[in-house]
This record gives structure tokens, sequence and C-alpha cells, in this order.
């Protein structure tokens, strides 16, 4: 029997789907976003065994990786049989083709029967009557949806997010959504996510739970290593602190390349950002400056408009907040921030 896929309720043969990937690629009247999706499709279904990727940065500097289709394989089954996702459900591409998290969605509707619908990263990606299955997007995008029309929000049954943190204010807004919504943990490196904490609902929890078949320790600086032979046939060693729980689980404690060290105590900026975060309404982060006697100081850095706050008064109320190795000295305010196509500051320039 011929494999065929669903894209948007329609039904191809390999070779038909390959033909219209051909075409659709070079479509001008396209978005870059569609032309993307396409072209990808077309890389998935040609004779290669190997994909070209690009890596974010979670393992080190970006880099150009050349990964197994066996393994975005193993990686699609892996989440679609976690999830419980059926073959024929609905599954929304709202995230651009350039990165793993959106070829994931792409394998994954190739490879399991789903019902494939793109839709263009940007805005409310969730207008309209249709309801998903299952879909992946960034914060930043359910922000958007639940800042303009959060009951739009309610329009996909089960939702991954990942991309970048999620803040507790967020969380706390994806309390009242009926959508089962999942954080996940993973990077190009183990071909997307290798572990998902539930971010709503009577199990939502605060650590990421790792998926079967992934075992974790951490090194020396206490950085994750995780061993996915189904993935990746090496141990990948991540850049990220963690704290192993047990039976698998763990928190995420910040990134080793962005631990501030401040008079030789080591701090980490995304967990006194945590601490602050109901504080400041703007994005922010906690970063810092070179200091003659400290060798770094910290600072709070504001997205907008400085008049917006009372920096004397601001520092007042995260003093109790925060230890005394973590209060910022100074508070700066920046018109925005850089940030990756995820949404995720680029810190290293501003603390450069």
């Amino acid at each position: 029997m011929k494999k065929q896929y669903h894209i948007a309720q329609e039904k191809y043969s390999h070779s038909a789907l390959l033909e219209k990937a051909a075409e659709m690629r070079n479509n001008a009247s396209l978005s870059v976003f569609f032309r993307e999706a396409w072209a990808f499709i077309a890389e998935w279904l040609n004779d290669a065994d190997t994909v070209v990727l690009q890596t974010s940065g979670s393992t080190g500097a970006p880099k150009i990786i050349k990964v197994e289709k066996r393994f975005m394989r193993n990686s699609a089954l892996m989440t679609v049989e976690f999830l419980h996702i059926k073959k024929g459900d609905k599954a929304l591409l709202c995230l651009p083709a350039n990165y793993i998290a959106g070829k994931m969605m792409i394998v994954r509707a190739l490879e399991c029967g789903l019902d494939l619908w793109m839709r263009e990263a940007k805005g409310n990606t969730l207008t309209g009557n249709q309801i998903f299955d299952f879909a992946a997007m960034v914060p930043m995008q359910v922000e958007n949806i639940l800042n303009h029309q959060p009951e739009d929000l309610d329009k996909v049954k089960k939702l991954i997010l990942g991309g970048a943190a999620v803040k507790p204010d967020l969380q706390e807004k994806l309390q009242s959504c009926t959508s089962e919504i999942w954080h996940s943990y993973g990077m190009t490196e183990t071909v997307s996510h290798i572990a998902l904490r539930r971010l709503n609902g009577a199990t939502k929890s605060e650590h990421y739970r790792a998926m079967p078949g992934v075992d974790l320790r951490v090194d020396e600086r206490g950085c994750l290593q995780i061993s996915a032979p189904h993935l990746n046939p090496e141990v990948v060693t991540t850049n990220d602190i963690v704290a192993l729980e047990e039976e698998g689980s763990f928190s995420f404690l910040g990134r080793y390349d962005n631990v501030i060290n401040s008079g030789g105590v080591k701090i980490s900026p995304e967990l006194v950002e945590q601490k602050i975060s109901a504080l400041i309404r703007e994005r922010f982060i906690i970063s810092s400056k070179t200091d003659e006697r400290l060798g770094e100081r910290v600072v709070l850095i504001i997205e907008g408009e400085a008049g917006k706050y009372n920096p004397t008064a601001l520092l007042e109320n995260i003093k109790p907040l925060v230890n005394k190795f973590e209060m910022p000295k100074e508070i700066l305010f920046t018109e925005s921030f850089a940030e990756t196509e995820s949404g995720k500051i680029k810190r290293h320039l501003l603390r450069s």
C-alpha cells in the first residue's frame, strides 16, 4: 500500500506531495514562511538519509549539523505516543520551518498521518472556527493570543510551548484554559524535546519529566547531560544548569554562560528574574556590568521608557525578595531587546 499524506484535508501520494512541494517552494506569491515549509517537506521526502539543521546554541555556539532522518522519526513517534495524538488528528504548523520546532511538526504530520494545517507565524494564528488537536508555539505567540482573544487558545486541544521561558504571570493566565498545555525542554541536537512539564490542570508541575528512553545526569559544572540513543548516538552536554529530581525529572536553574560572578559569588540571572517577576510589567532581564572591585555587578535592564518606574522605589521593593548578592546595583532601560526568532532575548549583546 502506497503511503499517503494529509495536508489541510488533501491526500497526496509520496510522488504527488513531492511534486507539490517542489512547485510550492518556488512560488514567489507565497510568503517566506510557506516557502520554507514546503522546502522542508521536499527535503524530508527526498532519498537522502539526513537533514541539515541549524542549532540554536544550547550546547555551545550555533552551528550547522546533519541529523539522520531516523532520529527525527523516532522523536515524532515518541511525542505522538506520549500525548496520545491519533492518526487523522489536525496539527497546526505556526512556527517557521527553518528551525527544529517547525520541522518536527511537519515530520510528526507526515510520519504519523496527521492532517497538517499551516498558518503564518505572526499575530493570532488561531483566528477562525477551526479546532486543532495539536500545535506547538513559542510563549510570545500565546501571550499575543491571551492579550487579544484569550478564548481562541481553547481551539487547541494539546499545546506544546518551547523556545523560551514561560513567565510566572503567563503560567497563571493558562490556568483558566481548557487546553492541555505543556512546556518542552529540548534542542536541535536532541531533535526537539526530551522532557515535558505540564503547565496547567491538576497535574501541573515545576519539574520537567524525561520522556521514555531518555537518561539524564549532570557534569562537573552542574549542567545537564542527555543520553538518548534513539535520538542522538552521542551523549549531549548542555550549558543548562539543572537540579536533578527523582524518577528522571529535573528543574531548570539557569544557563551556565549567563552566570554572573560578582565578588566570587555566582548568581543565576534566571532565578533572580523569577523572584522579582511580579514587580515588573514590561520585559526585563538581570544582567551585569564590569566592576573594578567585584569583577561584575548585577544590574536590572527593563524594556521600555524610563519614566514608567521610580528606580529608587523599585529597588526598595526588590530588596526583600532577593539576597544581598542578587540585589541589582543599578536599573537601566532599553528601547527594545534584540531577540532570536523564537523570542529569546539575546543577553550576550547587552552584557558585552
